[in-house]
C-alpha cells in the first residue's frame, strides 16, 4: 500500500465544522451540471449542425455551432477550477475529522486526499477510496452504513472521464460531417454523464456533510 506524499501527519486534536465550506462546494457543484447541460445544448447544435452540412447547408451553421461549443467549453473549464479548488478544501477538512471519529479506518495517508486526484492512474481509485472511507468514518454509531451514493458518483465520474477523451480527439479532426456528427454524440454522453456525477458529488456532499454537523454537535464542545 502507498505511504501517501508528504502531506501526512498526525490526527487533529480538536474538531472543525464543515458546514461552511460543504454549502460552498454543493453551490459550485450546482454550477458545474449547469455548464455540463449547457454543454449538451452546444453538443446537440454541433449534431445538428452537421446534419445540416449533410443536407447541403452552408458552412455558415458549423461556425455558429463551434461559436456555442466555445463558450461552452469555456464555462465548463472555469466552473470546474472553482469547484476543484473549494472541493479539495471541504474534502480535506471532512478527512482530518473523519482521522478523529475512526483513527484506524482509513487505507490511504492524508496526504493522498490532495495529490490522489492528480497522480495518473491511482486518480482511477483513490478518491473514491478516501471519500467513502471517510464516509464510514463519519456514520454514526450503530448506524448502517451505506455507499451507494459514493459508488454511483465515481461510477458515472469514471465513465464520463474515460469517454471525454475520445470524444475530444474526434473534434480535432472533423473532415466530414458525419465524423462531426459522430464526435458531438459522443460528447453529448460524456458531458451528460458530467452532469449526472455532478448531481450525485452534490449528494454525497450534503450527506457526508451532514454526518459530520450531526456527530459534531453530540460533541460536549459544540453543543
Amino acid at each position: 500500500m502507498p505511504t501517501g506524499p508528504l502531506l501526512g501527519g498526525p490526527p487533529p486534536t480538536r474538531l472543525r465544522s464543515p458546514a461552511g465550506l460543504g454549502l460552498a462546494t454543493a453551490v459550485l457543484l450546482g454550477a458545474a451540471v449547469a455548464a455540463d447541460l449547457f454543454a449538451c445544448v452546444a453538443d446537440l447544435g454541433e449534431m445538428n449542425a452537421a446534419q445540416d452540412l449533410m443536407g447541403g447547408a452552408g458552412a455558415d451553421v458549423v461556425h455558429r455551432a463551434d461559436t456555442l461549443y466555445g463558450v461552452a467549453g469555456v464555462t465548463q473549464g472555469s466552473t470546474l477550477v472553482a469547484t476543484v479548488v473549494v472541493y479539495l478544501c471541504w474534502l480535506w477538512r471532512v478527512r482530518v475529522n473523519a482521522e478523529v471519529f475512526r483513527p484506524d479506518g482509513h487505507r490511504l495517508k492524508r496526504g493522498w486526499v490532495i495529490g490522489g486526484w492528480f497522480c495518473p492512474i491511482v486518480n482511477l481509485w483513490f478518491p473514491r477510496r478516501i471519500v467513502l472511507d471517510s464516509w464510514t468514518a463519519s456514520v454514526p454509531p450503530g448506524a448502517r452504513v451505506r455507499s451507494a451514493p459514493v459508488n454511483a458518483w465515481w461510477t458515472l465520474w469514471i465513465l464520463g472521464l474515460l469517454l471525454d477523451r475520445p470524444a475530444a480527439t474526434r473534434f480535432d479532426n472533423p473532415d466530414t460531417p458525419a465524423r462531426l456528427a459522430s464526435a458531438a454524440r459522443l460528447m453529448l454522453v460524456s458531458d451528460a454523464l458530467d452532469a449526472a456525477a455532478g448531481i450525485l458529488a452534490v449528494v454525497v456532499v450534503v450527506h457526508l456533510t451532514r454526518m459530520q454537523r450531526h456527530r459534531l454537535l453530540a460533541v460536549p464542545a459544540f453543543g
